[in-house]
């Protein structure tokens, strides 16, 4: 099991295209959901912050070993999503990877994500 939670900085002048994106995403869940099953993606969720000037995405993610990469779906919206990210996300800024320190999920949940 793969558990992250990644933070990016967002491009300048680029908010309002952010939340354009995130409403598509919500108004698009079904679609959204059918690529995360060759991700062996469990769970996935965006965070957003303004600080300031700055503004972050986080990525939290949890994921079975050996899943599918964005870049080899076949799916629209991923392409999407990369296209996005190359307009949206600083990349010059980096990202920065947060590591976990503590997992408390109970077995059962363990169990299912199999």
């Amino acid at each position: 099991m793969i558990i992250e939670l990644s933070r990016f900085y967002v491009k300048r002048r680029k908010s309002k295209r952010v939340d354009r994106w995130m409403k598509m995403l919500r108004s698009r869940l079904p679609e959204v959901m059918r690529t995360l099953k060759r991700e062996k993606m469990y769970v996935e969720v965006i965070f957003r912050e303004k600080a300031g000037k700055d503004e972050f995405l986080y990525w939290f993610s949890i994921q079975g070993e050996s899943g599918e990469h964005v870049t080899t779906s076949p799916f629209k919206i991923d392409r999407e999503h990369i296209k996005f990210s190359k307009e949206c996300i600083d990349i010059r800024r980096g990202k920065t990877d947060l590591r976990p320190q503590v997992v408390m999920i109970p077995a059962r949940i363990r169990t299912l994500m199999k």
